[in-house]
């Protein structure tokens, strides 16, 4: 074998390793939220299933319907949730579709947003509305998911996350920002946070920490977009994360009905 075939055969080794290495943080991402989320559609199928017995047991037509207002409720949260999931989980390979951001940071709060709660973090939120932007929507989710649980962890007493979605048409970006009010990041440590495995978390009392994966995998997916990645951070003070990514306008034909 020549050495142009074995350089050929490394480097297709070495993509095919690539590939089930951001496979395998996904299923680590979705991983990681499962616990909670199964815990939260428990919570949910025993209201549907409370209210749906009450609703057959009372005779009284009011309050009949108002426990089937609570049943209707309740299962449009599953359903949002289940959607949400089968979304992120979604292979779209390498496709780039226009996408609402807004409506795409909907369905990841949907996701991690009872994880938030058991941790006790507010959400701060200032969004524009109709932003849209030129990407894969699941890695975008894939993205937003590993920041979201990177600030909380940030957060171990708690504290705000705060969340940006804002146009910037001047410079052809739709942007958006993930924050926490976390520990900051030192001035030393930030330059080197998206290098393959640099981790800033410490190892736990079962020796577990950061694999320092996930934010080089981010870096590595918004560049495939043409996009750009940026941090800022101040020790004691929290880290804000912001996707600049190619504009997008709204599809022909789309009506705004939310202010209906």
């Amino acid at each position: 074998m020549s050495d142009q075939q074995k350089i050929a055969e490394l480097e297709a080794q070495v993509r095919l390793l690539d590939e089930q290495l951001m496979q395998a943080q996904k299923l680590s991402s979705v991983g990681a939220l499962a616990s909670s989320i199964t815990h939260e559609f428990n919570n949910i199928l025993t209201t549907v299933i409370n209210y749906a017995k009450m609703g057959i047991r009372h005779k009284d037509a009011k309050t009949r319907d108002k426990s089937f207002d609570r049943i209707l409720a309740a299962g449009q949260r599953a359903t949002k949730i289940t959607t949400g999931m089968l979304a992120y989980a979604r292979n779209t390979g390498d496709r780039f579709d226009p996408c609402e951001l807004n409506k795409l940071l909907e369905d990841v709060m949907v996701l991690v947003q009872k994880d938030l709660q058991m941790h006790r973090i507010g959400v701060d939120e200032t969004i524009e509305p109709g932003v849209w932007a030129k990407v894969n929507s699941s890695q975008i989710q894939q993205i937003l998911i590993n920041l979201i649980v990177n600030a909380r962890q940030a957060m171990k007493e708690g504290g705000r996350l705060k969340l940006v979605i804002r146009d910037n048409p001047s410079e052809g970006w739709a942007e958006i920002s993930v924050g926490d009010s976390g520990c900051g990041i030192p001035n030393d440590k930030l330059q080197k946070i998206f290098d393959p495995f640099f981790t800033t978390k410490k190892a736990d009392a079962r020796g577990q920490g950061g694999t320092g994966i996930g934010l080089s995998l981010c870096r590595r997916i918004i560049e495939a977009h043409k996009g750009r990645i940026r941090v800022e951070s101040e020790v004691g003070k929290g880290t804000m994360f912001t996707l600049k990514l190619p504009r997008a306008e709204s599809p022909a034909g789309l009506i705004d009905t939310s202010a209906a």
